[in-house]
């Protein structure tokens, strides 16, 4: 019997999540009836192989069982597990259990050579004579008068050496096999560690008063790879209707010479797979992407699957949106808000087929480009199936295309748009303030199942949310929330030159920015610095240079005796870190912090070097509780190296 195997995503009916190197351990209840001893492998190949690689698998305790391997490089890598009664084990054992008893065997041994010519059959290099060495030996053991054939034995049947040649080459008779080959999705790198850069290339000019172009976004590139981001996400860069344009802070009536919302996507020069004329050509963005990856950085494009009254799917598939009883198209809504600029795209169209075909080809349009990821616009309101298959179709062409959730709803459907294939999530971080809140939820993102498939990208804020938490303008607050964000989480991304410069008067009453550049385009002085921007170009070198922050789930929390202070452990390999982080703004705060020192290797009462990447202070630490003070007004963090 093969039961309870983990990890299993829902009966096997979802793969779980990998990027290169990371190591998938593999449990199983496996047991038998009778007393006969059982043999268990873990099977696993990936889709270029087609033999099974086998893992033995140990006990563990009470009929669990276990084994683990590495994924080595992308694809969808395919395991399960096969078990049998180890026939060779069970005679190994009651030859031992005579043996103890005082038990002269015979005919014991004669079976044993039967056995051990089989072995010798299955056996490759010098284990085939050593095996048929002894099987013979056996054969004359099992003669009465050959007393030291009898003892040797014996000897050889109770050694290590013959318990690893039964493992080696066992005899599989009558094997049983779980019932599904279970799946790992193994995705490139960038999947489980990126950094995130958000900007409108419309306000990319250093001219005031001029709209920007692919070329200005290109000039501050240079800028962005110092600061140390990997990825360049770009808010959708389509042509922008007429009809209904929206003005400054959302006004429904837009004054001449306002830029519309690029989330009002299409006009008369074309629709998803059209360039805004004004942002520059096709050759331009091309340019742009060639050009960014010079620097280390990939461009992510956002997809929102809605149109402008202007797209030309309003005109050519009226089939595909909602329509009023007086038949006129339904614009969005999301009450209160309402979105006369905007046409959702309606997805119970008796069209669907063509509707669905038409987004393949707009992502297959977009890769041909040179675009491998994008960020993914409100998913939640379309059908996880369309999803599924969107990301399944356009992968087996583009392997490498990495798909984002912009999904702030309901839990359960955030984490089903991550079954359904998209590689990375939004998270509730931005709305996780205190200590207990965002231990809680890291619990929840890194020890539960969905650490198994769902991998958490922070941001602190985005072109949509302006947190309440920050609109005060409180220079510690930002700090801690982008310590946060990039220390306990190995995807994070920062809503460019606005989180930079610290941003935050709202529009009254909302978690919204006023002059929000959405709506406008805005001027950024691309030169003007502080201490967020230079913490963020230190955290992110830090980032690159330990690879305990290029994974999340590595994550322990530390006990501290205090109700604001948050203290957590990261360890990859002999690189390991350990943060501690004022959640309070506002106080000097100071407490005695557990670091869990026999996951270290470290003893009870042996001293051990604490290095502060951030300031470079060095400390030296005993045992497992030590003394930290931190003032928000300083530094609200400390990123310890722990050195033994």
């Amino acid at each position: 019997m093969i039961e309870r195997v983990s990890p299993e995503l829902d009966g096997g009916r979802f793969p779980i999540k990998a990027v290169p190197g990371d190591r998938i351990a593999v449990e199983a209840d496996i047991f038998l009836d009778g007393h006969d001893k059982l043999a268990a492998r873990l099977l696993y190949k990936h889709p270029d192989e087609s033999a099974w690689t086998e893992v033995p698998m140990v006990l563990i305790n009470n009929d669990r069982w276990g084994a683990s391997f590495t994924v080595e490089k992308p694809g969808l890598y395919a395991y399960t597990i096969e078990g049998w009664v180890d026939h060779i084990a069970s005679w190994k054992h009651e030859v031992e259990l005579k043996v103890a008893a005082g038990q002269r065997l015979t005919s014991e041994l004669k079976a044993g050579a039967v056995y051990v010519e089989g072995m010798a059959q299955r056996a490759e290099g010098d284990d085939k004579p050593t095996l048929e060495w002894l099987a013979g030996l056996l054969e004359s053991g099992s003669d009465e008068y050959n007393d030291a054939a009898y003892q040797e034995s014996i000897q050889f049947v109770e050694s290590s050496l013959f318990t690893d040649l039964i493992q080696q080459y066992p005899e599989r008779k009558h094997p049983a096999r779980y019932a599904r080959e279970l799946i790992v999705d193994v995705d490139r790198p960038k999947a489980g560690f990126s950094t995130w850069y958000c900007l409108f290339p419309r306000s990319a000019s250093p001219e005031p008063g001029r709209h920007g172009t692919f070329r200005d976004v290109e000039k501050l590139l240079p800028r962005i790879e110092a600061m140390g981001f990997d990825v360049l996400y770009l808010p959708p860069i389509h042509p922008i209707g007429q009809s209904f344009r929206k003005g400054k802070n959302n006004n429904v009536v837009s004054q001449p010479g306002e830029p519309g919302v690029p989330y009002g996507i299409g006009s008369e020069l074309g629709g998803h797979t059209a360039i805004h004329p004004e942002l520059g050509t096709l050759d331009d963005f091309k340019h742009l992407i060639a050009i960014a990856r010079n620097h280390g950085m990939e461009v992510a494009m956002d997809l929102a699957i809605q149109v402008s009254p202007d797209h030309p799917w309003a005109k050519d598939h009226p089939e595909w949106f909602k329509k009023r009883p007086d038949g006129t198209i339904q614009y969005a809504e999301n009450p209160p808000k309402k979105y006369q600029d905007i046409y959702p795209v309606y997805f119970e169209t008796d069209d669907w087929q063509s509707l669905w075909i038409e987004m393949k080809e707009t992502m297959l349009t977009w890769a041909s480009w040179g675009v491998r990821i994008i960020r993914v616009d409100n998913p939640h309101t379309k059908p996880f199936q369309f999803w599924e298959w969107l990301i399944t179709e356009v992968r087996k062409i583009y392997p490498d295309l990495l798909f984002l959730a912009e999904a702030f709803t309901k839990p359960k459907v955030m984490q089903q748009l991550a079954k359904r294939g998209f590689a990375q999530s939004y998270t509730y971080f931005t709305w996780r303030n205190n200590k207990q809140e965002l231990e809680e939820y890291l619990t929840e993102l890194t020890q539960g199942e969905m650490k198994r498939y769902y991998r958490p990208n922070f941001w602190p804020t985005t072109h949509d949310i302006n947190p309440y938490i920050l609109q005060s303008g409180h220079e510690p607050q930002f700090l801690i929330r982008f310590l946060l964000a990039a220390t306990l989480s190995s995807n994070y991304g920062i809503y460019g030159p606005s989180f930079e410069l610290m941003e935050h008067l709202p529009f009254p009453g909302k978690e919204e920015y006023i002059d929000s550049e959405k709506y406008e385009i805005r001027h950024w002085d691309w030169h003007r610095t502080n201490r967020l921007t230079y913490l963020i170009g230190l955290v992110n070198r830090i980032r690159r240079e330990n690879p305990a922050l290029q994974t999340t789930n590595n994550l322990t929390f530390c006990r501290i005796d205090d109700d604001a202070l948050m203290a957590y452990l990261k360890v990859t390999g002999h690189n390991r870190l350990l943060m501690v982080i004022n959640t309070d703004a506002y106080n000097r705060r100071a407490g005695m912090v557990q670091v869990p020192i026999w996951q270290l290797g470290i003893a009870d009462g042996q001293e051990y070097v604490v290095h502060d990447l951030l300031t470079g202070a060095q400390y030296t630490w005993k045992g497992q509780w030590n003394y930290v003070e931190l003032d928000p007004y300083l530094l609200p963090m400390h990123l310890l190296k722990i050195e033994v």
